[in-house]
């Protein structure tokens, strides 16, 4: 079990943490989110031990042992077992047995032992250093973006293995379905606090979206209520008849701690700027070939048409020629055999894995994006930076200083500074966090152009893809449907992946899933339909009672002008009771409130369940 107890840390100015904290219970997978920036990475790093928090403490009992999986790779041994050894502890080092029989347990065979680890593919590379790691015998296991640059099968293989993982694990990653298909928890860093709940992603930003809706609410009700206070306080504060209450409403309003309004926090917000194209086909490739070695081929007799509104996904293990096929379309390779015709009206760009590495270090971000796009006046660049939440003195950052996620979205913005009616797309999502990929799907899905997309997030070829080129038992095909009539009809099983077709989610028919949707919309509105008269009595009531007091207020105004005691002192009684009325009808209206957003909570979970 590991406690996080009140930590504070921060850089400068610059606040990441403040105060908060969590546990992990024996047996929980949480998966940890928040926006790039935000401190996830210095959470990592605090647990891992290599930074301190500046408040608070980070503890575990004695002999916890934590193992962190980088999402970096490097080796520095010529042999896998040799490698795989290096995370064995002290006392163990030569206990090559146990490193032998982690390395099998993870796919490597008796031969492999002894290979290079550069030969292996990303997949098997990412399973090393996991080895590494295990032979520790780790309690907690951490793992940063253990997805990054790894093909399909491999992610559903480390899927499949983190479910069965016996103790704990604390997973962070931009892919939103491989997180949901891990984890038990979702630990959120929002608003330098640290907020965990039970279930996936979608309950979570659910719950955050509420919680600050009924914070907004109580702002403005106590905003309200106080400035009521303020006015009658200002009226009869030189009362002497009225000298208690005035006093009381004083006391009150010097104890209410006023609520600030919350910021609103930037995401990416942004939408491809499209070139208008009027022909019926964007590029035709015909019998297509391409290898390093001509006895070898990649890609061999491929023939494809795209069509304006297509959303193509390539998908297949790493290794086999998905970016070999988006070089060839974007004119960087020179194909063996074959041809690719491309629509004179059509203006393609390619966002590729590595092209950060083309960004100039020297160069501000708007600099970059200007370069990249001569004709554009300063307020365009301007704006594209503002939708890659580089606003104001932040356009003005050197590229040299940036993060690899601030980098891509550099790269999306160089995307966006072009009139387009072609996007090709190789794996645009590694280095941003799961807001900007919602917003990433977004842009692409309203783009009016074609885009061609290689990636392995599932969830991206779930939304996204109308069409498939698939790399796989060393051919290359095209397969005329969506992502999940793919997997219905073919999946990956003789790719030798360990996820069975029999541990795939049921999925219903059309018929069934539209008669279960209905039953519980059906359910759904039977129960809310007695709250919700509820609160329209109770908000009527509230009105209503409004109403009063504002006419018994001008009233006491009125007999304070006129010195009628009496009168003030029968009004003064009568405005107590029903303010006191109306206090009682606000907590029941919460109150209620409260149960109507649970009821819609539960029943639109059912609802997302049977969607998936």
């Amino acid at each position: 079990m590991l406690n996080i107890d009140s930590i504070s840390k921060g850089f400068g100015d610059h606040i990441l943490l403040d105060k908060t904290g969590f546990q992990i219970n024996p047996g929980e997978r949480v998966g940890l989110v928040g926006r790039n920036g935000h401190g996830k990475t210095t959470l990592l790093n605090m647990i891992s031990g290599s930074e301190h928090p500046d408040e608070g403490s980070i503890s575990c009992p004695s002999g916890y042992r934590i193992g962190f999986l980088s999402q970096k790779i490097l080796f520095s041994r010529s042999r896998v077992i040799d490698e795989a050894m290096l995370g064995l502890l002290e006392h163990e080092k030569d206990h090559s047995w146990k490193a032998e029989k982690i390395l099998a347990g993870l796919g490597f065979s008796q031969d492999d032992f002894i290979k290079d680890p550069a030969a292996f593919s990303g997949g098997f590379q990412v399973r090393l250093n996991l080895a590494k790691v295990l032979v520790s015998e780790p309690d907690l296991l951490i793992l940063d973006e253990p997805t990054n640059y790894l093909d399909i099968t491999s992610i559903r293989w480390i899927s499949q293995f983190l479910i069965s993982w016996p103790r704990e694990v604390l997973l962070v990653t931009h892919d939103r379905g491989f997180m949901d298909n891990v984890v038990t928890h979702i630990a959120g860093i929002h608003r330098q606090k640290i907020k965990k709940i039970k279930g996936d992603t979608s309950k979570y930003y659910l719950q955050v979206a509420q919680d600050e809706e009924v914070y907004e609410k109580t702002r403005q009700n106590e905003e309200k209520r106080n400035k009521e206070m303020e006015q009658f306080i200002s009226r009869f504060r030189a009362k002497a008849r009225l000298a208690n209450m005035v006093q009381s409403r004083i006391k009150t309003l010097e104890k209410s701690k006023t609520k600030e309004k919350l910021q609103k926090l930037k995401d990416l917000e942004f939408s491809f700027n499209y070139l208008p194209f009027s022909g019926k086909q964007v590029l035709m490739i015909e019998d297509l070939s391409f290898g390093w070695q001509k006895d070898h081929l990649l890609i061999n007799n491929l023939s494809l048409t795209v069509y304006p509104d297509d959303r193509i996904a390539v998908i297949g293990k790493n290794g086999k020629g998905k970016t070999t096929l988006l070089k060839l379309i974007s004119k960087n390779l020179n194909a063996v055999s074959g041809s690719i015709k491309i629509n004179p009206g059509v203006q393609l760009d390619y966002f590729e894995q590595t092209n950060v590495q083309s960004l100039n270090d020297d160069f501000t971000i708007e600099e970059e994006l200007a370069y990249s796009s001569p004709d554009a006046d300063r307020q365009a660049v301007r704006t594209v930076c503002g939708g890659m939440m580089f606003e104001k003195d932040s356009a003005l950052k050197k590229i040299s200083v940036l993060s690899g996620g601030e980098k891509s979205r550099v790269m999306l913005g160089k995307l966006l500074m072009k009139p387009l009616n072609l996007l090709l797309l190789d794996e645009p999502s590694n280095h941003l966090d799961i807001e900007s990929c919602d917003s990433f799907i977004a842009a692409l899905d309203n783009f009016e152009g074609a885009v061609v997309i290689v990636t392995h997030n599932e969830m991206f070829l779930h939304s996204l893809a109308n069409r498939l080129v698939v790399f796989k038992n060393n051919a290359v095909e095209l397969f005329e449907g969506t992502y999940q009539e793919f997997l219905d009809k073919e999946g990956w099983e003789d790719e030798d992946c360990v996820v069975e077709k029999k541990i795939k989610p049921l999925v219903l028919s059309k018929k069934d899933l539209r008669r279960k949707k209905s039953e519980i919309i059906t359910q759904k509105s039977k129960e809310l339909k007695p709250v919700k008269r509820k609160i329209e009595k109770l908000e009527n009531d509230i009105e209503k009672n409004e109403l009063l007091i504002s006419k018994i207020n001008e009233c006491l105004l009125e007999a304070s002008q006129n010195q009628d005691g009496r009168k003030i002192q029968s009004l003064a009684k009568e405005l107590s009771e029903l303010e006191n009325l109306n206090e009682k009808l606000f907590e029941d209206l919460e109150t209620q409130m409260e149960l109507f957003e649970e009821i819609e909570r539960s029943f639109n979970n059912r609802l997302e369940e049977v969607e998936r």
